[in-house]
């Protein structure tokens, strides 16, 4: 199971990595998703799996019992996704009124969208590079 995984967690690293590559926001976007969901997947890999066994402390001991579900990956993970729900609220926001504004996602277009372009300014497309 462990194996498993690990490889689920290795092939969405990669598929990750692979959009952030792209040139559109969306599958960039995309791609840090995919990230996120791998690091979920490597802390839970990274605990102990035992089921049936809370991390209570019985009323007569002073210590856990030797094998138990550690609490802290269980918190971290819960952690992250309510963080990244709230990160993926915001930018299918922001993407949304960056198409809107410029109507492209791509990022070779996207300049600076605080000043205007002026008729026959010197930009990349004139210079054979876009």
């Amino acid at each position: 199971m462990t194996l498993l995984l690990a490889i689920a967690a290795g092939v969405l690293f990669a598929g990750g990595l692979y959009m952030m590559l792209r040139r559109s926001l969306v599958k960039i976007f995309i791609g840090v998703l995919l990230l996120g969901y791998a690091v979920n997947l490597l802390l839970f890999d990274s605990a102990v799996l035992v089921p049936g066994r809370p991390p209570l402390i019985a009323a007569h001991e002073t210590t856990p019992p030797s094998l138990y579900a550690d609490p802290i990956t269980q918190a971290l993970i819960l952690t992250a996704i309510v963080i990244s729900f709230g990160v993926t609220a915001f930018v299918v926001v922001l993407i949304k009124q960056v198409y809107q504004t410029i109507n492209t996602d791509d990022f070779n277009e996207l300049r600076c969208t605080d000043i205007p372009c002026v008729e026959g300014e010197i930009t990349d497309s004139t210079l054979g590079r876009g």
